[in-house]
């Protein structure tokens, strides 16, 4: 059985694999993360299985597909008794520590089967051992204290997500929402102290999971300003103009109004997102600073990904789509720091990577297996060689007609995510259950009920041009069809481990 080692997930909300340095970003800094990748393995092609919050973090938590339990909305989370990395790891041996977002489990049920202890800054109701009181206090005075947009919402901008530099020493809805990773990050720094003050102590899990980049677009200074306006890259055209993208993308670019919004606008907004990730960034360093300050740095293993890109303005679109897999909002970073048992050759690896393939790296380098079938397949091989790993990749989201539960119902036109849910709502194709699948440089997405998609990421990286009208590619289109195929009826149920009384 392998040794024990501690185990991290540092888990960012909303960060797109390119907004990274040393994945390309001209205009990023992410220097902590960079090093990262000097030290431990990036993966440039690291998919997410879902590009939106709840149905994502189920995937990575559990190893098992959206499909597989059917979570494809943000309001249905896990039952109980379903697959869970956490309650295995507690179950086994580990110290679980959770600290941040939640999006997995539903909020009428209590955390102690899956953590020893929780803390979310938001609301501490069912926390154990950690409090978050400041949060709540501030949470009663961002209500009296909230800033309501100067746009109507039929002006461009107003469905933006854009608020841009805010002063941390305010007290507003913007503000709370700021300070949140703050707070987090002051639990983990705290906990890592704890720990290394106890003699043999058990080996810990601390999964800590980010609100940052998540829009709205904010950040404070100094990391507002340090982005350099000039560098950032341009965006991808807006859908309206281009032949052969979703509905979906085409109705929320229509809704959201954003195509006379300005450039410079569009430089700010993706100038900020990138001050984001830049403060994510420096929140990683004072997590890692504190483990080698503390000598747990080299026995622990650090897993450091999102749950799904954004948007950030390529399209003319802000934030996120439910059933679009463009790479902004399906290629997330994963990033991995073995501790030091294992050999590893520090590098960027392009394996095709799927997130589900974390929780089975987790079996491996703990010799704990989970007591369910679950999808993933262990990155430990990568760890010293580059090699093939998967021959494909896959996403899904979407919905079939009726399905009006999970339409996530409930926005009107003044609220932001309006534009995307009320399309969601619509009984037309917009909506539709699809499915993406990535194999070498060509990307497919078979829609239900509108055209498929099929792009070359190679000569077409920036997913323009749709090629799935076209007679030359039509045996890629089958050959990807059918590799669909075989993973739907391979991974489209698990059987309980257990007999039933008849």
């Amino acid at each position: 059985m392998a040794v024990k080692s501690n185990i991290v997930y540092f888990v960012a909300d909303q960060l797109r694999a390119d907004a990274l340095a040393h994945l390309g970003n001209q205009a990023s800094i992410t220097p902590n993360l960079d090093q990262l990748s000097q030290e431990g393995i990036s993966f440039s092609h690291a998919y997410c299985q879902n590009p939106v919050c709840v149905p994502s973090r189920i995937s990575f938590l559990s190893g098992l597909y959206p499909h597989t339990t059917g979570h494809r909305t943000i309001h249905y989370l896990q039952n109980e008794g379903e697959p869970n990395i956490l309650r295995t790891m507690k179950n086994n041996g580990y110290e679980v520590i959770w600290i941040g977002r939640n999006d997995v489990i539903p909020g009428n049920r209590t955390k102690e089967e899956f953590c020893d202890r929780y803390y979310r800054p938001f609301g501490s109701g069912d926390s154990k051992d950690i409090k978050g009181g400041e949060f709540i206090a501030l949470q009663d005075m961002m209500k009296k204290n909230k800033k309501e947009s100067q746009l109507k919402p039929d002006e461009p901008g107003y469905y933006s997500f854009y608020v841009g530099k805010v002063d941390l020493d305010d007290v507003n809805d913007k503000t709370v929402f700021a300070k949140y990773d703050w707070s987090c990050i002051e639990q983990a720094l705290a906990y890592i102290e704890e720990k290394s003050k106890e003699k043999n102590h058990k080996p810990f899990f601390l999964y800590i999971t980010l609100m940052y980049p998540h829009p709205e677009y904010m950040c404070e200074e100094p990391w507002f300003s340090s982005i350099d306006r000039k560098k950032v890259a341009k965006r991808r055209p807006s859908a309206i103009t281009l032949e052969g993208k979703p509905s979906m993308l085409k109705e929320i670019a229509k809704k959201q109004n954003l195509s006379n919004w300005g450039e410079e606008n569009f430089q700010e907004m993706r100038a900020t997102y990138l001050a984001m990730v830049s403060r994510f960034d420096h929140h990683y360093g004072m997590v890692r600073d504190k483990l080698k300050e503390c000598n747990l740095y080299d026995d622990t293993n650090i897993f450091v990904f999102s749950d799904h890109g954004d948007y950030t303005g390529d399209y003319d679109i802000a934030e996120k789509v439910q059933n679009c897999f463009d790479d902004p909002v399906v290629n997330v970073p994963l990033l991995i720091k073995p501790a030091k048992q294992y050999h590893v050759i520090p590098r960027v690896s392009n394996a095709l990577v799927e997130l589900v393939d974390i929780t089975a790296t987790i079996e491996e380098i703990s010799g704990i297996q989970t007591e369910y079938v679950n999808f993933g397949k262990s990155l430990v091989h990568l760890f010293d060689k580059e090699e093939q790993h998967r021959e494909a990749v896959f996403s899904e989201g979407g919905r079939i007609h009726g399905e009006t539960w999970a339409m996530e119902l409930g926005h009107g036109p003044s609220s932001q995510y309006w534009p995307r849910l009320s399309s969601q709502a619509s009984e037309g194709p917009e909506h539709t259950k699809a499915i993406m699948c990535r194999m070498d440089k060509w990307k497919y997405v078979y829609r239900l009920y509108e055209n498929d998609e099929l792009y070359d990421l190679e000569n077409d990286p920036q997913e323009l041009n749709n090629l799935i009208m076209h007679s030359e590619y039509q045996e890629i289109i089958k050959n990807m069809k059918l590799k669909i195929l075989d993973w739907m009826v391979e991974t489209g149920d698990i059987v309980p481990d257990r007999k039933d009384i008849r």
